[in-house]
């Protein structure tokens, strides 16, 4: 971002805030609900200041914060907020203060000083790869229009068999799915990754294609609501727990944990983490290890594997 001229007076907080909303929808390509979620991360910062220091927040008071105050934020957090969510607020904080910075509007040495509070990730929770099939090969079973159960079992294929999120699966558009071998996908702040499709999720997405009642425009939205509309991801989460109930899968056989299950599966059959990481559109590898402690015999093969001293 350009620094621009120097200003005559100091600008409108709320002005700048708008400005950071707008900064993360384009230039960052952040999905509305995490914007949502960084604007009420700042909001509530300002809420705690308004207490803490006694006035309206300013600019100026944003810049000269110390260690202490942000230390005092966290602290203040701290009894109803997991760390989880602390570390989350404090990494939406650093945001808006790397914003202000590169905008020209200043910097706070005291915030890049500060270190987040700790917590371990919980490992992924995927479905046993016979759920997961029961899962797909059941969707749709409830539904009375052919089109409907063939549009949830591309979808859940879509999970399953390429790893996609669920958000990703509902953006493709109608030219996404001309019978080609791979997706171009556009993930997590804009980054897009290319994913192989299996013969198996290129049929299923021809076959809702085919049945699907509604008029294909290249970038109108592939999957449709009953009324035509696009499809939101409650519904598929709906069909999903009606599925795992009929088929007594437990609560954490979720549309994300068939991207889980494809990942583990992955690991199992030999692929390394950097590729799993490329396919699954991770910012950071140690996301992607996580897996290895769903399965850690695949790490000992490994490591027997390649071993000198292991032969």
């Amino acid at each position: 971002m350009a620094r621009p001229a120097a200003r005559l007076k100091p600008p409108d907080l709320d002005l700048i805030v708008r400005e950071f909303e707008a900064h993360l929808a384009s230039e960052r390509r952040a999905a509305p609900m995490t914007v949502r979620a960084y604007t009420a991360d700042l909001a509530h910062f300002l809420a705690f200041l308004r207490a803490h220091r006694e006035r309206e927040p300013r600019l100026a008071m944003l810049l000269e914060l110390t260690i202490a105050d942000f230390r005092a934020y966290l602290s203040h957090l701290s009894g109803a907020q997991s760390a989880r969510s602390r570390a989350r607020k404090l990494s939406s904080l650093k945001a808006f203060y790397r914003f202000l910075e590169r905008a020209g509007y200043g910097r706070s040495a005291a915030l890049g000083a500060l270190k987040g509070p700790r917590f371990s990730r919980a490992p992924p929770r995927p479905i046993a790869a016979e759920s997961a099939s029961r899962l797909v090969a059941e969707a749709g079973a409830d539904e009375g229009a052919p089109w409907v159960a063939a549009r949830d079992r591309a979808i859940l294929l879509l999970l399953y068999g390429a790893g996609l999120r669920i958000s990703e699966a509902l953006a493709l558009t109608a030219d996404c799915a001309d019978g080609r071998d791979a997706l171009l996908i556009r993930g997590k702040g804009g980054k897009e990754r290319r994913v192989p499709l299996l013969p198996a999720v290129r049929a299923a997405l021809a076959a809702y294609r085919a049945l699907a009642p509604f008029p294909s425009y290249p970038k109108e939205p592939l999957f449709r609501g009953a009324k035509g509309g696009a499809l939101s991801p409650r519904m598929i989460q709906r069909a999903i727990a009606r599925l795992r109930g009929g088929l007594g899968l437990p609560e954490s056989a979720t549309p994300h944990a068939l991207r889980h299950s494809f990942a583990t599966e992955l690991l199992k059959s030999g692929a390394d983490l950097r590729s799993i990481q490329e396919l699954l559109g991770h910012a950071s590898l140690s996301t992607t290890q996580g897996y290895t402690q769903v399965d850690p015999t695949h790490l000992i093969g490994q490591f027997k594997k390649a071993h000198p001293r292991s032969r």
